[in-house]
């Protein structure tokens, strides 16, 4: 058991959903907050397709078995991506508070009345329509993939990259189809992708620990 602790202890950066989940739940409990409503002529044009509750619900599965890989198979590759995930998360969370936003597309009056209606119904019901620019779902989704398509070992399965891809294309198209999302959400999910991409991916932050190295050195002689 301590081996096993020992070699996961990178798994306290988990503890961030427990600070995730108390934000998440205040904003959407918060009274007497005059929204920002987000729309689209776009979201005009996307017609109401309860099929999509399918992608939409696999994204809990995608964004965990992601990060569970990560977890058991790369350190590194584990901080990046959920470095991505959680900055990205909390910008959201910022950007809802000083911000509040919600969307009014919402459908009211189903034409067919069939099981994936009825899934849609529970998240209509159980999720609010508030805190919803930039998307979560759309964000966290991009954000798996590029983790899936950076990994040396998953590029050698064409089959893993096109069904990540697929999931990831599937799960934005998804918000948008179950009028969960305005298409400006998930414009706003794309934007803070690249921005996030670029801090986790490609910025090189190793000069600032040799300077905090020589530092420490320095204080000691």
């Amino acid at each position: 058991m301590k081996t096993f602790i020992y070699k996961y202890k990178h798994g306290w950066i988990l503890s961030y959903m427990f600070i995730y989940f108390i934000w998440f739940l205040y904003l959407e409990n918060r009274t007497d907050i005059i929204y920002t409503s987000m729309h689209s002529w776009v979201d005009d044009y996307i017609p109401f397709n309860e099929l999509f509750v399918i992608p939409y619900i696999l994204w809990f599965a995608y964004i965990v078995i992601t990060v569970l890989y990560f977890f058991f198979t790369s350190k590194e590759e584990f901080y990046h991506c959920t470095a991505f995930l959680f900055i990205g998360m909390t910008i959201c969370l910022i950007i809802y508070t000083l911000w509040p936003n919600a969307q009014d597309l919402r459908v009211t009056d189903f034409e067919r009345n069939n099981i994936f209606v009825d899934l849609v119904k529970v998240f209509y019901a159980n999720d609010t329509s508030t805190n919803v620019c930039p998307s979560i779902h759309c964000f966290n989704s991009i954000g798996a993939h590029i983790a899936i398509s950076r990994n040396a070992r998953l590029k050698k399965y064409p089959v893993i990259q096109a069904v990540s891809f697929v999931l990831m294309i599937s799960i934005c198209l998804s918000t948008m189809f179950i009028k969960q999302h305005s298409f400006v959400d998930f414009v706003a999910a794309i934007v803070l992708s690249i921005i996030m991409y670029f801090a986790v991916y490609k910025l090189d932050y190793s000069a600032l620990f040799v300077k905090e190295k020589k530092t420490e050195e320095e204080a000691s002689l």
